[in-house]
């Protein structure tokens, strides 16, 4: 072979070298990051051109499913009662693809282009027949989740109800919300400017407040600190604790008060008990002082504080569902850490992880992992997985557990008497944080689980920026859910 065919010999070899790696990288390398493109018209195309697996409640009461339509696109998304379930199941659409929600969280499988799937692939390739996506039968009672949302009756809010000894999540509201309709239409300039108005709307309705906004959990956080003092074993729920009508904190001239004459005890001292029915804030802010940032550190680590928690899906199924970790102070100066044990200054909360330490009281100490699906199944119905509960984190002991029952029995019974169900023990604690400039508006607290002594249903709500206590504003929309939960 002459010199000159040696060198067409090499080219030609180089070239396809060159070849074979672009096809690689663009076929393979770049394949996902390629078809996720929102430019890619033809990823869109193929994706909408076959039928998206539902979305369904536990009884399966469809939220969401895709409809033949004709146009270019073959399939319309579409919600039921979008606004009432947006936060469940988030939305696909032409401009964002999927975003938030079960939508996203379970992309892969409700697209049919799962790894699990790959048996439904081979066997349309070989038919001939269309590829289906799986359908995604979640945990939510539709009789609670409407419940729950007709009692917010528009305030901005949210409530998570948990079945306490599994960690299904039974409700997930938040509000106001939106309607993910408007998002699927297949008009790409329709899509982005509805996209566009609710982004800029006021109270971004497309926030999931129950994982995803944080808020000073006011006296619900006690649950948590009185949880921390029985188990250091040096406190029982009658133990007397400092109180009195004012507390000054430490290296201020700050003084802290308390909502009601019942909180600041007699002489200066209060049982544990009667503080936390009566919220007592001098009790409870001399009370975390005494435990110390660590031991309180440690205890809202253990209810999941500080963590992001992952309440749906994984990287093999779409983008998981995560609420957003929930903060306590870590290494804080005595005041911040008397303001902190009494659920204002830097603690802050998600519905979702507050409805975790209700539930962790009501399972007896024992915090089950939260989850959002049941099971999902291919399109010829078979099961292909089934969500298992896995216990998140043992807080508490059993003993503790059953003192801060009682200790919550008794909120309601010598507090908040408008949370009692007739024929039903409940276990509650209301909060109320002071927010905004010069502490002018509140955010209401509820949490709790009933029957208090075999817990079926767990709840904390939240109502954002009103202008009385939480066992007033979250109160009455708890007790709502409760006894929807209960029938």
């Amino acid at each position: 072979m002459n010199k000159s065919l040696r060198q067409l010999f090499t080219a030609v070899i180089a070239l396809f070298v060159i070849l074979g790696l672009s096809s690689t990288t663009i076929m393979g390398i770049r394949a996902n990051t390629l078809n996720e493109d929102p430019r890619n018209t033809r990823a869109l195309y193929v994706e909408y051109g076959a039928p998206r697996g539902a979305i369904l409640a536990s009884d399966g009461t469809i939220l969401a499913h895709s409809d033949p339509i004709n146009d270019s696109y073959q399939y319309q998304r579409k919600y039921t009662a979008g606004s009432l379930y947006a936060p469940v199941t988030g939305y696909y659409s032409i401009t964002n693809r999927t975003d938030r929600g079960v939508e996203s969280s379970r992309n892969q499988l409700l697209s049919g282009q799962a790894d699990s799937l790959w048996l439904d692939r081979i066997r349309t390739l070989f038919t001939g027949s269309q590829n289906k996506g799986a359908s995604i039968e979640t945990s939510i009672n539709p009789r609670l989740q409407q419940a729950a949302y007709q009692a917010l009756g528009g305030q901005s809010g949210s409530v998570v109800a948990i079945e306490p000894s599994t960690g299904r999540i039974l409700a997930m509201v938040s509000t106001p919300s939106y309607d993910p309709n408007a998002l699927a239409v297949h008009d790409t300039a329709t899509a982005s400017r509805a996209f566009s108005e609710l982004a800029s709307q006021e109270g971004n309705p497309m926030l999931n407040r129950a994982s995803s906004q944080l808020y000073p959990p006011g006296s619900t956080f006690k649950v948590v600190v009185a949880a921390a003092a029985l188990e250091s074993g040096k406190y029982k729920a009658d133990s007397q604790i400092p109180a009195g009508p004012a507390y000054t904190l430490p290296g201020t001239t700050v003084n802290l008060t308390n909502a009601t004459p019942a909180g600041n005890g007699v002489n200066g001292q209060i049982a544990m008990q009667d503080a936390l029915a009566y919220s007592s804030n001098t009790a409870f802010a001399q009370l975390g002082v005494a435990l110390g940032g660590d031991s309180l550190g440690d205890e809202a680590k253990k209810f999941g504080f500080g963590s992001t928690i992952t309440v749906d899906g994984t990287d093999s199924t779409g983008r998981p569902m995560k609420a957003t970790a929930s903060k306590f102070p870590a290494d804080a100066s005595p005041d911040k850490l008397a303001q902190a044990s009494i659920g204002q200054g830097d603690t802050t909360t998600t519905p979702m992880q507050n409805a975790m330490v209700a539930a962790a009281v009501a399972n007896g100490g024992k915090l089950m992992q939260p989850t959002l699906v049941d099971r999902v199944r291919s399109s010829d119905l078979s099961v292909l997985s089934e969500t298992t509960p896995s216990v998140y984190s043992q807080p508490f002991s059993q003993e503790t557990a059953q003192a801060l029952t009682g200790m919550m029995e008794n909120v309601v019974t010598k507090d908040s008497p408008n949370l009692r169900i007739p024929g039903i023990q409940v276990a509650a604690k209301t909060g109320t944080a002071q927010i905004g400039v010069g502490n002018t508006s509140n955010d209401g607290w509820t949490i709790g689980f009933a029957p208090a002594q075999k817990p079926r249903i767990a709840v904390a709500v939240v109502v954002h920026s009103t202008s009385t206590f939480g066992a007033a504003s979250a109160g009455p929309i708890m007790k709502r859910v409760m006894q929807e939960g209960l029938k």
